[in-house]
């Protein structure tokens, strides 16, 4: 795969972080080593370590969230830098501004650093490609495209729980046609050599040919979940959805949803994840999601570290030399 140059500046650093296609495994490998080193931050009386002092991070959010802004805002402020969470429906966007504008009007209050979320696939990349070199742009997910940030701490919290990534047999469910965090997630899975990678999903949710990313597709989720170590649900994206593409919302959940007796297929170690937001009764049934194998809420505490790791990093940072514990975990 070819690399994403817009990613790295001319001495092969990462500038941003805009997909997981194309990143070097070691590159991933840093972030998740990084991220180890602060976890304990989160742990301390007081939450802060001086890496991004005197450094502005603003949060452009076009789609709602809840979970990634406010990670990213935990974040970049446990970083000690300051933050600013724009708000688009009250901005100059509101009145016909462009998003190329936007940005260069904040980068003239010197903004070092972007965190994008737009409904449109590729606008982290169109800003990444229109800043200058001291600015940053990390992709907080587009349109149905990518998520790399999401698929960064969902790897974390696989390696925190299940150990090596090359062991293991991660099967993602739910609706792949229109989920970011699923692309990214197969790239990084397979980045890191995962034994198998599986996808599970009726036909009508299943991409053209999704076995060329590099994964085994499944219509029967008994079938798929036989053996896997880590099981990913996902939600129904049914705001990106044109047409009829599920029969009906009960029957989905017969079929595709997952309980107790579904997840019994998995091995009895498996692990459950959600990247969120959670439809109860419809991807997974709450004695899952709130059962001894779910992970649901350690993914939001660790993606706070890997957001620290990844802000870090991109802006020049090293948790070695500037205030963060050391230590950490090797792939």
């Amino acid at each position: 795969m070819k690399r994403d140059d817009l990613q790295f500046d001319s001495h092969g650093r990462l500038r941003h972080l805009l997909t997981i296609e194309g990143l070097p495994r070691q590159t991933l490998l840093d972030i998740l080593n990084t991220a180890e080193s602060f976890i304990s931050v989160g742990e301390r009386e007081i939450k802060k370590v001086p890496l991004l002092r005197g450094k502005t991070v603003v949060n452009l959010f076009f789609e709602a969230s809840t979970r990634t802004r406010t990670t990213f805002e935990i974040a970049a402020k446990r970083l000690s830098a300051d933050v600013i969470n724009l708000n688009p429906s009250a901005s100059s966007t509101s009145k016909g501004e462009t998003l190329l504008d936007t940005v260069r009007n904040l980068e003239a209050m010197h903004t070092e650093l972007f965190v994008v979320r737009h409904r449109e696939s590729g606008a982290a990349h169109l800003i990444a490609a229109h800043v200058p070199e001291h600015v940053h742009i990390v992709n907080a997910g587009d349109g149905r495209h990518v998520h790399p940030t999401q698929a960064l701490l969902d790897l974390f919290t696989i390696r925190r729980h299940k150990g090596p990534i090359e062991n293991l047999k991660v099967a993602i469910v739910g609706d792949i046609l229109h989920s970011r965090v699923a692309r990214s997630e197969i790239h990084a899975l397979n980045t890191l050599g995962a034994a198998e990678v599986r996808v599970i999903a009726p036909k009508t949710l299943l991409p053209t040919a999704v076995e060329k990313l590099g994964v085994h597709a499944y219509t029967d989720m008994r079938e798929g979940l036989d053996g896997v170590d880590v099981v990913i649900m996902l939600r129904l994206q049914r705001e990106r959805m044109s047409g009829a593409l599920i029969s009906s919302e009960q029957e989905y959940f017969n079929l595709y949803g997952l309980t107790q007796e579904k997840l019994g297929l998995a091995k009895p170690d498996a692990i459950v994840m959600h990247p969120g937001p959670m439809n109860r009764g419809l991807d997974i049934d709450s004695a899952v999601a709130d059962g001894p194998q779910s992970v649901i809420l350690p993914q939001v505490t660790y993606g706070i570290a890997v957001r620290m790791a990844i802000m870090a990093l991109i802006m020049g940072g090293s948790p070695q030399t500037e205030g963060a514990p050391a230590g950490g975990r090797r792939a």
